[in-house]
């Protein structure tokens, strides 16, 4: 196949990597290690040429289309700062949580740090952009990450609604290169996406993998700033009609200029319980 162009300011027309509908049940997704070799998965995938359209054109909810764009700025200067990230990040992105959905609480509790050159992944110990559609959780493994994050209140909080949300953004500028596309909630199938076991080094879970269907929508934020955030409901309890699973890829974007700096990113999870 040759490389993907751009069709219009509004959308790009890309590849994105699904799980094949042929696949036998042997898929396995496994994490790689930050700094280390990226990670190469099991089971039988397929690309598929899609077209990507500008997300800022249209109207988002985390509970019909799963994900949505927010303004915010935050006082972090150092991404690699655990200790910051920890005590003053976590507060930012539990008041943001709270005031967009409306969360009686909100817990931060995993920080990935990705980048989309192999030299500052392993210079900065570093996760590569993850280029297959998956969703981070089933029902399971998001009780189960409930369960051995907070162990002594899962039962309890369990037998109410609570959700998982990441929050995306850009560390080092504009993102010019592998942004997130992002699959419109409201176009998934009964079929389209299925279990997957997740590995890695510390534990074994779940993630969910999609099939391939035309009536998929996908979006994406072009040049997203650092200033602005992606929240992306990766889980909902709630079984009322709202969306309760996001699909989303990293993506070559045609429209990348061959000298544009590699993106580096970070993505927060967090439990919201209402």
């Amino acid at each position: 196949m040759g490389k993907p162009s751009a069709i219009s300011a509004a959308s790009v027309r890309a590849r994105l990597q699904y799980l094949a509908r042929s696949d036998d049940g042997s898929a396995v997704y496994f994490a790689s290690q930050a700094g280390g070799n990226t990670a190469e998965h099991d089971g039988q995938y397929v690309w598929h040429d899609v077209t990507i359209n500008d997300a800022r054109l249209y109207p988002l909810s985390l509970d019909n289309q799963g994900f949505a764009l927010a303004s915010h700025e935050t006082a972090i200067t150092d991404f690699h700062d655990d200790q910051l990230l920890a005590t003053t990040y976590n507060a930012e992105l539990e008041a943001l949580l709270t005031a967009h959905t409306g969360a009686r609480r909100v817990y931060v509790f995993d920080h990935t740090r990705r980048a989309a050159s192999d030299s500052v992944r392993r210079q900065q110990t570093m996760r590569e952009p993850s280029a297959v559609i998956h969703n981070d959780y089933t029902a399971w493994s998001a009780e189960k990450r409930l369960a051995e994050i907070l162990p002594d209140e899962a039962a309890t909080l369990m037998s109410g609604r609570f959700a998982i949300v990441n929050v995306w953004r850009s560390i080092a500028g504009t993102v010019e290169t592998m942004p997130l596309a992002f699959c419109d909630s409201t176009t998934l199938g009964p079929d389209d996406i299925i279990a997957v076991t997740r590995e890695a080094k510390d534990r074994i879970g779940q993630i969910q993998m999609a099939h391939f269907n035309p009536a998929h929508r996908w979006c994406y934020f072009p040049r997203m700033t650092a200033d602005e955030v992606v929240l992306i409901k990766t889980y909902d309890s709630a079984m009322d009609g709202r969306n309760r699973f996001t699909i989303h890829t990293a993506f070559a974007d045609p429209s990348s200029a061959d000298d544009a700096p590699p993106r580096q990113s970070i993505e927060s999870r967090a439990f919201l319980f209402f």
